[in-house]
């Protein structure tokens, strides 16, 4: 029986271009701030107990900004992606404006999750809580 597309990588790509915004794909095929923090001045694991994602989050805070930010993650594509943007977002702000951040802000700067791929943000904000938690 022939596949209903011509070739498995042209299928592959369209379902996660459909799935996934540019944007989603970006973070994931192309982290940024991966990796363990030195000298963080906090740092936190957060776990979806559903899918099993696990986020680590790190950053070191100087005068009161986030100065780095740094992830590990082992999950899904958003799970992934979501955690390389709170990264970029956090780097450079104060830590009042890190609370302003939330799930569904993230999931609208990149783009809007679906509801199936939505736990992504919400992993990358429970870490978030928790790290701003632990520094007050």
């Amino acid at each position: 029986m022939r596949s209903a597309c011509a070739s498995e990588a042209r299928c592959k790509l369209s379902y996660d271009s459909t799935m996934f915004s540019e944007l989603v794909l970006d973070h994931f095929r192309n982290p940024r701030n991966a990796g363990k923090l030195a000298n963080a001045t906090a740092e936190v694991q957060a776990t979806n107990p559903v899918c099993g994602d696990i986020l680590e989050l790190a950053v070191r805070v100087e005068n009161g900004a986030i100065t780095e930010a740094r992830f590990l993650c082992r999950g899904c594509t958003t799970s992934i992606a979501c955690a390389s943007f709170l990264t970029e977002r956090l780097t450079g702000s104060d830590v009042a404006a890190a609370r302003l951040i939330t799930a569904e802000a993230i999931s609208e700067a990149l783009g809007g999750l679906l509801p199936a791929t939505f736990h992504g943000a919400q992993l990358a904000a429970d870490a978030l809580g928790l790290l701003l938690e632990k520094m007050s």
